[in-house]
């Protein structure tokens, strides 16, 4: 990839996580249901547990949004390891209780089973991702570490791909229930297919030979 091509994507993830992150921020200052907030039911409101599921979701899935993009900077990797090392937990431990908290309300999902389970797997496979990327740093696998890392983030910046394609396609299918059905897997496949191809050019770029000129 051209450097000039890499460097924008880089502030483009930069940017666009860093704005979605904030947006818990949105629902925590409102006076009254915003957001998916609107299209709940109001004894589902009402349910502490929900509540405490979703804050709990939204806050810390923001943190770990608005933070996992560091991981990924080299300079910082080499320099300031300890921040890395800070971060990297800090990162795993809001993964962990979001991530929970998202498979409880996958169960009560807008759009029935298929919402359900899109929002399920999105849940369960951030969850063993991040917890494959910590054993992994644990036992001195570095690449794997890396790999798994990659994965995680990009099912983490579901957040962001799913605040895209929503509005896109209610606008295309004039019915919210039909987009969020079809957004409950669209906004993290494309994501693991791109975190694939990553990994496979990485792997592709550390096996080719270094030739004498």
């Amino acid at each position: 990839m051209p450097k000039n091509i890499k460097s924008t994507a880089w502030w483009l993830i930069c940017i666009s996580s860093l704005t979605v992150s904030l947006y818990p921020l949105y629902y925590l200052v409102a006076e009254q249901p915003v957001g998916i907030l609107m299209h709940k039911a109001s004894e589902l409101l009402a349910s502490t547990q929900w509540n405490v599921a979703f804050y709990s979701h939204i806050c810390l899935g923001g943190l770990a949004l608005g933070i996992g993009w560091i991981q990924f900077s080299k300079s910082i990797r080499q320099e300031y390891p300890i921040v890395h090392v800070v971060i990297g937990s800090v990162y795993a431990v809001a993964v962990l209780i979001s991530g929970l908290g998202s498979i409880y309300l996958a169960q009560l999902a807008d759009g029935g089973i298929i919402s359900e389970i899109g929002f399920t797997i999105l849940g369960t496979l951030w969850l063993a991702t991040t917890g494959a990327s910590y054993y992994h740093i644990t036992q001195g696998k570095v690449a794997q570490h890396q790999a798994m890392m990659t994965y995680s983030y990009a099912l983490c910046l579901a957040a962001v791909t799913l605040r895209i394609f929503l509005p896109l396609l209610i606008i295309l299918f004039d019915d919210f229930i039909t987009a969020y059905r079809i957004v409950a897997w669209l906004c993290w496949i494309p994501n693991l297919g791109v975190a694939y191809l990553i990994q496979t050019r990485s792997i592709a770029l550390k096996s080719t030979p270094v030739t004498a000129s």
